[in-house]
């Protein structure tokens, strides 16, 4: 299975030759050419979820938004449609009310916070497996830890009850030294599959120094043959202010 974590940048039209409309064309040739079987997208605004199930034809797009009337940013998951059964969605809020649309934690961003749990069945081989896709604060590192902590004892909760390979994707807004991930110490069966990338947040190509901040985590259910970054840049144009990461994951 290949798997994508990518953040494609919020639209508003504010990154000049890097916005969204001319950075369309870049994205569609690269996951052509890619041909990931999930996609795990963070920073969709409505009207980029419906371009995205408009043209990735080959997948559905599932999420929604994250604030009290369910818009605003998604973080969707598209997956081939030909090759996963979905038997399950749940959309929490990163929140001690996790059911409430729009809810927060304190000392966080005025920006809610979502997490999207999917469970697939790989239709050929029969396998179920979990995802979690989400996108922590970008301001507040309390609420960073407090976030990851709620995905990770969803995990655990789920992993009491059966052991079925799971995934963690996202942007977690956090360096892999921070204090929040060190939540990950307590969860010696996920392994962190992007120790061997650089940085991902380049913004634009403008930092000298690129920052590490997005992950993909999956159990040791999983053996990992590839992990690359999606650096594609032409004419100045870059397919996010991230670089998107793939691995190629089988179970063991």
């Amino acid at each position: 299975m290949k798997l994508v974590t990518f953040n494609i940048r919020c639209d508003y039209d504010q990154d000049g030759i890097n916005s969204f409309k001319y950075r369309k064309p870049l994205i569609v040739k690269k996951i052509k050419e890619e041909d990931p079987d999930i996609i795990c997208f963070q920073e969709v605004l409505p009207h980029v979820a419906v371009w995205l199930k408009e043209t990735l034809q080959d997948y559905y797009v599932i999420g929604c938004g994250r604030d009290e009337n369910l818009e605003d940013e998604q973080n969707s998951i598209a997956y081939k449609k030909t090759k996963f059964n979905l038997m399950g969605m749940e959309v929490f809020w990163l929140s001690e009310t996790p059911t409430v649309p729009g809810s927060r934690y304190e000392n966080q961003s005025v920006c809610p916070r979502i997490c999207t749990q999917a469970l697939f069945q790989d239709m050929g081989t029969k396998e179920i497996f979990r995802i979690y896709n989400t996108h922590l604060d970008h301001i507040g590192s309390k609420a960073r830890k407090l976030g990851l902590g709620q995905i990770l004892e969803d995990y655990e909760q789920m992993e009491a009850l059966t052991r079925i390979p799971t995934i963690i994707t996202g942007d977690f807004n956090a360096f892999p030294d921070s204090p929040e991930m060190e939540l990950l110490a307590k969860y010696p069966r996920l392994i962190d599959l992007t120790t061997t990338i650089d940085g991902t947040f380049h913004d634009y190509g403008q930092l000298d120094v690129l920052e590490k901040i997005d992950y993909i985590i999956a159990s040791d259910n999983y053996h990992c043959s590839s992990v690359k970054v999606w650096d594609d840049c032409e004419n100045g144009i870059y397919l996010s202010d991230h670089y998107p990461v793939s691995v190629e994951i089988s179970t063991r």
